[in-house]
């Protein structure tokens, strides 16, 4: 069942509230579920029961996606304001350092929680921020581009091409290896949460300069990488992990860019292993 908070974060100008969707279930140490750019927290969907055996599961809207709305004038959708939105978040719900997993932007942020001591895992898949320019500009480019077809499309052909499994890959085979696997609800769904997401553009903008350039140390890093990711090519992840040396590098054979869907039992076991 879903549910808000609302908490104060720092701002230049002063406190101002920051209010998220979430919604939580399971029982076990607590685990932190971060999406990628554009999409929201029904990302996790495949893999949130498999998970919620045996943790407690703390399912997030990112600011500006999903349902959360965009964070308040004053913030910016920058990694140190996430850190502070995410860190103040855990406090409200009094959760204690939780083990984070994130996918994509969500892997960033991850592993910002735990470079800032904030989580007591990381598991990131296909996180962003071990790119090159050029690789960053393409993804930039086919965001973009899957963003303005979602704007431009019209719900009831969304719902007509949701039906089929040809349809489901010409909407989403960009970030899933298996589109025709999604359901036609979700898929739905998930394309008007990219039209909609209110905090696309300036969380865009904000990843322009950003790279991952820290080791995450004293805490298990483990990065995970679909061999048919075709938006953060899986390179990235070798890049990871030099930056990371500890870190344990994960191939999911099949999986695309968001695997949840692709492949629910080998990630959940990933983050489950990951997060003992």
């Amino acid at each position: 069942m879903a549910a808000t908070v609302s908490f104060k974060v720092p701002s230049p100008h002063g406190p101002r509230t920051v209010t998220l969707s979430y919604a939580r279930v399971g029982s076990g140490e607590p685990l932190l579920l971060l999406h990628g750019i554009g999409h929201h927290r029904q990302a996790w969907d495949p893999v949130v029961h498999l998970l919620a055996a045996e943790r407690d599961v703390i399912n997030v809207d990112l600011p500006g996606f999903g349902a959360s709305p965009a964070l308040p004038e004053g913030l910016l959708h920058d990694l140190p304001t996430m850190n502070a939105a995410l860190g103040a978040l855990c406090e409200t719900l009094e959760i204690d350092r939780p083990h984070v997993a994130g996918n994509s932007l969500g892997g960033l942020l991850a592993l910002e929680l735990g470079r800032e001591k904030l989580a007591r895992s990381v598991t990131a898949f296909s996180p962003a921020g071990f790119w090159t320019q050029a690789e960053r500009r393409y993804a930039f480019g086919v965001l973009q581009a899957m963003r303005a077809v979602a704007r431009r499309t019209p719900l009831p052909l969304v719902e007509q091409l949701a039906r089929t499994a040809a349809g489901r890959t010409v909407l989403t085979s960009t970030i899933y290896a298996r589109p025709g696997r999604r359901s036609p609800e979700a898929v739905v769904a998930e394309t008007l949460a990219l039209a909609q997401a209110t905090g696309f553009e300036q969380t865009l903008r904000a990843g322009v300069d950003v790279q991952f350039t820290d080791d995450v140390p004293g805490i298990p890093v483990t990065v995970a990488w679909g061999t048919k990711d075709r938006l953060l090519v899986r390179r990235q992840g070798v890049r990871a992990k030099q930056m990371i040396p500890r870190a344990r590098l994960v191939r999911l054979p099949g999986c695309g860019h968001v695997p949840m869907n692709d492949d629910p039992a080998l990630v959940a076991r990933v983050l489950l292993d990951g997060s003992r």
